[in-house]
């Protein structure tokens, strides 16, 4: 777990490009299966969904950073 945190923080762009393509092609695969809609209608709900996901990652990366920096800095003060 420790080597895929690194390698997450070290390479951050592709980490977050390849979540939001896996998630397109997850909601893509799920909605054919499921939806008869039309092909374009579900790469838009698809690319909803990956965008949904990946801001909600994003949204919990920047909160443990947040809480690392600020509750890092206090412990070594005590």
């Amino acid at each position: 777990m420790g080597s895929l945190q690194a390698w997450v923080s070290e390479h951050k762009l592709a980490s977050v490009g390849t979540l939001w393509a896996s998630a397109l092609v997850a909601s893509l695969a799920y909605s054919r299966k499921r939806t008869p809609h039309k092909t374009s209608l579900r790469l838009i709900h698809a690319r909803m969904h990956a965008q949904a996901l990946t801001l909600a990652v994003l949204s919990g990366a920047a909160l443990k950073h947040y809480f690392e920096t600020n509750f890092a800095t206090d412990e070594s003060k005590n």
